[in-house]
């Protein structure tokens, strides 16, 4: 994943989807894939290249939560917030995981290991809270589970 954005690259993204305005999600989606989060140079990119506005881009990238316009950590570290979940304990799940990684949610640790966000809702109601780290869901989460799973998935040392 590269970090450093370069605009040829970006052009070559957004002509794959033909440039059209209707695609902007799907470009972003690109684009996050490429880089890892939307530099603020894409944002204005894709405004001159889609003929919208920067604040149609900058809409678009704040409504959606898996967009982020910072580059994260090395590892994604979310925990469900949506109701069932926190039925199950995920608010003090993530006071914990707050503790344990060293930030808050929509941060990334200072070491930039780790960067701590909410999704509301995996599809694992039945196994809540769930927790997803580097793209995998875990179910039945709970303190000791979160930290073993950091040190497993490399995210904090044992």
């Amino acid at each position: 994943m590269a970090t450093k954005y370069d605009a040829g690259i970006g052009s070559q993204i957004i002509s794959q989807f033909g440039a059209k305005p209707e695609l902007l999600i799907q470009i972003l989606h690109a684009l996050l894939e490429r880089y890892g989060h939307i530099p603020e140079e894409a944002v204005r990119q894709l405004a001159d290249e889609l003929n919208l506005s920067r604040a149609d881009v900058h809409g678009v990238v704040s409504f959606y939560h898996d967009f982020r316009t910072e580059p994260p950590g090395e590892h994604i570290v979310k925990i469900c917030q949506a109701e069932a979940c926190q039925a199950m304990g995920s608010r003090a799940l993530t006071a914990h995981a707050e503790k344990a990684i060293g930030t808050s949610m929509h941060s990334t640790s200072g070491d930039g290991k780790v960067t701590l966000e909410p999704v509301y809702c995996l599809g694992n109601c039945a196994c809540s809270p769930a927790i997803m780290i580097d793209e995998k869901v875990y179910g039945r989460g709970d303190n000791d589970k979160l930290d073993q799973l950091l040190v497993d998935t490399g995210a904090r040392n044992g």
